[in-house]
């Protein structure tokens, strides 16, 4: 029976250790992946595991010992083995003889190349040296809550030796790096009988000579910690001091949030444009709705992966919960001199502890940013960043209130933090991602998702790097489109264009999940082929009503997030090639068409001011994967042109031009050209049609 656990989660299968018996690689990695399963165990890209093998020297044949390590800017909980980097033990320990001392332990790091035993390792991590010379075969480093809360306690020392005695090691708050590496060896040499060290105001090292002892003994001590921190909550004093700002109800948060959102975004953007995030748990709400938040807000973090990732502190607004924000420039006004002011906070932390040798300052925006009542915003890059970012601040939440209730929780010195943040190494791990793509911190809803142009759309400029927000009126559709995307990526929401509240419902929820919208497409459309006689006035109304009111309704909508960001934004129409061309048995499709093109024109030249470009796209004869062309329309059309419905396409090729098919993915191509790339055109319309002379615009 498996042991168990009220604050970990025990996720070990007998039945799928069983089948990597043997192979101790597969069991770390296995462990791995369990242990980052469990966001109270680690968190994204936090910790790092471990293990050591004994393998035979391709060059000497002689058995040599190698550690296995999870390698620089991975996650263990979706390690794999492309994830890891392989080096010789022997030689991490050779590192001792040219280590010149604190000042010069940055240089040991380009040597661990020279310590590879497998050539087509990941790059080392900063922890290699931490796992190396501790003599144990499976080693985990982790960055529980508790035992942060613990490590970051003011007499986090007396208190570790109070919940474990002498089995568990305590050494003080030291950058990681090779030195800490030989504390931790000395540390063990000199309590040979422990079972794992605190490390001060950072995290966890404990150990096994099993993989499966190793994720015992983790947890295990892990159970113990939050157990001591449990026994002291509440005991002294309320949780952060008791409550002094009542939370609005769980719908009336979601509205505040989604209306301020934008404000707060565009206020973040100052540098670089953002992607948001939004939480508004049971957890953040205990913090944020405190008496004690103006106290240790302030502090900030002390994990270095806590504060690497959420910025030293968080802004934390003064609004009312229930604050009128139906005037963004008001709201604007109220919010500036705070954003002003942690800007300047920032500034002046980055000169009072920058080193000669220090990288630039990097943008002085908040990440994460409080609002009491309401909930926790946190922007970033992209939005796993600024997901991850907030579950790290999560994590620093429970670490205050853990440290809070034993004794007194201390951050970092500022000077500390400001050594890990611009650490010339972390530096260098910025400089190795990969460039941003073209459309990358810009979040595009796209209406008719689900299917034919509208997915393609959705689907290409996700591919250049933008958040999705997917609408459709069919949710079949929706969540077959949405398995397309991966995580962080698309969201979903079920939207009729023709109601203002399905509309304003779909923005709310980008602005949750986002942050707000850059880029809107009306791709959402139906087509009816008639002649006037057999035109009804239902089909005059539908038309109307989803090509053209939906258009309408969209834009205001979209403009109205737009400018409470101030950052521009782009609007792209559906239309088609009949706006421009009078043909037969089309009336009331063909002037729907029509509208929405001049339309375009129309919020071109008055958002002009605003940045906001309009822009029509034109298809014609997008058969193949087309939602449109699916019954009746398709029925209709060959029935004017005589001939059956699956010679459409070859039809509509033919009578181009080039005598080209036009696919869903040319449109969502001229999309992309018109948000992606021709930055400086607006009012204009481009036609994807293989060339049709009498639709040409001029």
């Amino acid at each position: 029976m498996p042991k168990k656990f009220k604050h970990v989660d025990y996720l070990w299968d007998d039945k799928v250790a069983k089948k990597l018996a043997g192979n101790e690689v597969e069991l770390f990695l296995y462990r791995s992946n369990i242990l980052g399963a469990d966001l109270r165990i680690t968190n994204f890209g936090g910790g790092n595991t471990s293990c050591k093998t004994m393998e035979i020297d391709p060059l000497t044949g002689e058995t040599v010992e190698v550690m296995w390590i999870k390698g620089s800017g991975g996650d263990i909980g979706t390690l794999k083995r492309d994830g890891i980097a392989g080096l010789y033990v022997e030689k991490l320990h050779a590192l001792k003889n040219v280590y010149r001392g604190l000042e010069f332990e940055d240089e040991i790091v380009p040597l661990y190349y020279r310590c590879l035993y497998d050539l087509d390792s990941r790059a080392p991590s900063i922890d290699t040296a931490l796992h190396g010379l501790l003599p144990f075969k499976h080693i985990d480093h982790l960055h529980p809550d508790a035992l942060i809360s613990i490590a970051a306690a003011k007499n986090s020392k007396k208190i570790t030796q109070e919940i474990w005695g002498d089995t568990m090691g305590w050494l003080p708050w030291q950058r990681p790096g090779f030195d800490l590496g030989i504390q931790l060896e000395k540390c063990q040499e000199e309590n040979p009988g422990i079972r794992g060290i605190v490390l001060g105001s950072h995290g966890l090292f404990t150990w096994g000579e099993t993989s499966y002892e190793c994720y015992m003994n983790s947890l295990e001590v892990i159970e113990q910690a939050s157990e001591y921190i449990k026994s002291h909550l509440g005991k002294k004093r309320p949780v952060f001091g008791g409550q002094k700002v009542k939370p609005l109800s769980a719908p009336a948060r979601k509205k505040q949030a989604a209306a301020i959102a934008p404000i707060l975004r565009g206020l973040c953007s100052s540098e670089k444009r953002m992607i948001g995030h939004f939480n508004d748990s049971k957890t953040v709400l205990d913090f944020i709705d405190s008496k004690d938040l103006k106290k240790l807000a302030p502090l900030g973090t002390s994990c270095p992966d806590h504060f690497l990732r959420t910025k030293i502190q968080p802004l934390v607004l003064s609004l009312k919960p229930d604050q009128d924000l139906s005037d963004p420039t008001e709201i604007k006004e109220k919010l500036n001199p705070a954003f002003d002011a942690y800007r300047e906070t920032y500034k002046e932390y980055y000169e009072a502890c920058k080193h000669p040798n220090s990288p630039g300052m990097r943008d002085p925006n908040p990440v994460v940013i409080l609002y009491p009542g309401v909930g926790m915003f946190t922007f970033a890059k992209n939005k796993q960043t600024a997901r991850v970012a907030g579950e790290f601040y999560v994590n620093a939440i429970n670490v205050i209130r853990g440290s809070e209730a034993i004794s007194k929780y201390t951050a970092l010195p500022r000077q500390e933090a400001f050594n890990i943040e611009y650490w010339l190494l972390e530096e260098a791990k910025l400089q190795r991602q990969p460039a941003e793509k073209p459309l990358s911190r810009r979040v595009a809803l796209i209406t008719g998702g689900g299917g034919g142009i509208g997915k393609a759309i959705a689907e290409k400029l996700a591919a250049e790097g933008a958040n999705v927000v997917i609408t459709d009126v069919v949710q079949d559709r929706l969540d077959e489109a949405l398995e397309s995307f991966g995580r962080d990526v698309a969201t979903a929401v079920k939207c009729d264009v023709t109601k203002a509240s399905s509309v304003q419902k779909a923005f709310d929820q980008a602005c949750l999940d986002f942050g707000g919208v850059d880029i809107v497409v009306h791709s959402a459309g139906l087509a009816i082929s008639k002649p006037i006689d057999q035109t009804t006035e239902r089909d005059w109304d539908i038309l109307q009503n989803v090509l053209v009111k939906g258009q309408y309704l969209l834009d205001k909508a979209g403009v109205d997030v737009m400018r409470k960001q101030d950052l521009g934004g782009d609007i792209v129409h559906i239309a088609s090639k009949n706006g421009l061309v009078s043909g037969p048995n089309n009336v009331a499709y063909g002037t729907a068409k029509a509208a929405q093109q001049h339309m375009t024109r129309l919020l071109a030249a008055e958002l002009g001011p605003d940045k906001i470009r309009v822009n029509t796209v034109n298809p014609d004869g997008v058969i193949v994967g087309s939602k449109i062309w699916e019954g009746a329309w398709a029925e209709g059309r060959a029935k004017t042109y005589g001939i059956k419905v699956e010679e459409l396409p070859l039809h509509y090729a033919k009578r181009n031009l080039t005598h080209s098919i036009i696919l869903p993915d040319d449109i969502a191509n001229a999309v992309f050209a018109l948000v992606g790339i021709l930055d400086k055109s607006t009012g204009n319309m481009i036609n994807v049609d293989g060339g049709m002379a009498t639709a040409f615009a001029r």
